[in-house]
This record gives structure tokens, sequence and C-alpha cells, in this order.
């Protein structure tokens, strides 16, 4: 048991400072901003309209989980739409592009899957800013309030703030990845195979529950399932699309309007479990 949360204490570590560098750089940039130019930078990403949707997809679809961390916070600072953020974690798709780069007998899924994501997360982060925009809501007002509320950033320098900042998140991710890693640990990943409930109709429901555990550990655990043949491609895309990494753990600490964050989990699995079933009954 001891050599078990050891193991447990290690991976969470390294998957916390694997992301460490990232983040500061993304809260120093951050701060420069709030420093130098926020309000045009926000009045231009207000401008930039059903682009913002398109580039977050784009961005996302890069295999690297710290994009979905960078959204967290620019959204949690009203940079940028809750359609574009949404598209962001929609096209993420972190450790699954290695893993099955690493399958040769899967890499001719590789560009379906990234492809797939993409488009998914273009419709819906549309979709999201065209309903707020028809409800009459406005998006993207005082940027950066919600980030450097409490902090006092406008007597340090940028630097100490973002310092601040990385160090508080950069717990949070911690402690959440330890205790995840516990679970995953004592579980055991037989127990995650029976739930998912092989040849169901039901498993992109079940598959978009697990994504949203929030770190890598979901995306590879549902990756694995899918080369070992348990897991649909479709059900593969409903987890993919509701595992945001660990943007939906910066999210949750960032912004503090937990309605609007509860409401984006929902779109993702609305999305996500869709064209889940849509995929499962193309590819039979």
């Amino acid at each position: 048991m001891l050599e078990i949360l050891t193991d447990v204490l290690i991976d969470a570590l390294i998957d916390s400072l694997k992301i460490l560098p990232f983040l500061f750089g993304v809260y120093l940039l951050i701060e420069y901003i709030e420093h130098r130019s926020a309000n045009k930078l926000g009045k231009a990403l207000q401008k930039m309209g059903p682009f913002g949707a398109v580039g977050g997809s784009l961005l996302g679809a890069v295999p690297q989980c710290g994009f979905s961390v960078v959204a967290s916070n620019l959204y949690s600072g009203r940079l940028i739409s809750m359609g574009t953020l949404v598209a962001v974690y929609l096209s993420t798709s972190d450790e699954a592009i290695p893993m099955i780069i690493a399958n040769p007998k899967f890499a001719g899924k590789l560009w379906a899957l990234i492809l797939i994501k993409a488009v998914i997360g273009i419709i819906a982060g549309l979709a999201v800013d065209i309903v707020i925009k028809l409800l009459g809501k406005k998006q993207n007002e005082e940027p950066f309030k919600e980030i450097c509320e409490h902090c006092d950033c406008e007597h340090h320098g940028i630097i100490h703030s973002a310092l601040h900042h990385t160090v508080s998140i950069i717990l949070f991710i911690f402690a959440v990845n330890l205790i995840l890693g516990c679970f995953m640990e004592l579980a055991g990943e037989e127990t995650v195979k029976s739930l998912l409930m092989t040849d169901s109709a039901i498993q992109p429901f079940i598959a978009g529950i697990i994504g949203f555990v929030p770190n890598c550990a979901a995306s590879v655990v549902l990756t694995q399932l899918y080369i070992e043949g348990i897991v649909s491609f479709g059900s593969l895309i409903a987890g993919l699309c509701t595992g945001a990494g660990v943007g939906l753990l910066v999210l949750f600490r960032t912004n503090k309007h937990y309605k609007e964050n509860f409401a984006i989990m929902g779109i993702l699995y609305f999305f996500g479990v869709a064209a889940g079933l849509i995929i499962n009954m193309i590819i039979k």
C-alpha cells in the first residue's frame, strides 16, 4: 500500500510539474496584457465574432492540455467568449493523440479524431455564442476583473503577480491529481471497464461522464479501452469531448460564476454525447 501511495504521489507531482512552466507563462502573459492593453485586447477579441470559436477549436486540437488552461483563464478574465471556451474544450484531446500515434494499427483514426472534434468544437462554439447573442446577454466585459480582483496586482510587478496566481492554481491541481490517482489505483482499471458497458447503446453517456475527470487520466483510460476494443470510436469521441484536461479545474478555481461553469459542463456533455451517438450509428 505504501508503494502504491508513493507511486500515486510521484505521478501527481509529475503531472502537476509538467504544466507548471506553461501555466506561469500564461499568467505572465495575462498580467502583461492587463497592465498594458487589457481593454484594447478585450475589444479586439469581441470584434472577432465567429472567428473566436473557429480559432479556439483549431488551437484546442493541438495535443497539449495546457491550451485548455489558457482558455479557462482568458474566459475568467472575460477576454474570450463562452463559445470560444467551449470550442477549445471540445477540440482538446491531450494524451489521446500521442497514444493513438504510438499504436500503428489505429493511426488511420488519428486525423478523423482531430477533424471530428475540431468540427464539433466549431459548431458548438458558434451555436453557444449565437444563442447568447439572441438572449441579449453581453460577453467579454470588464477584462480580468475576476482573476485579479483580490490579488492586489496593481501594487506589485507582473512577475510577482504571475507567481502568486501560478502557485495558487498548481497547488489546487496537485491536490486533485493526488485524489484522483488514489481512486484510479484503488478502484482498478477492470472496474472502469465493467462500468463502460461494452457494446451498449448508452456507452457514450457513460464515457461522457468519465471524460469529466479533470486530468489526463480520463483520456488515457478511454483511449486505451478504445485500442483494446472495449470502447467504440463514438464513445471515445464523447469522452474526449467532455475531457478538457485540467481546464475545468482552473475554470472553477478562477471563475466564481459557478452556474456558468456547470452550464459549460452541460454544453460539453450534450454535444459530446450527441456526437458519440451519431458516430456509433454511422460506424458499426
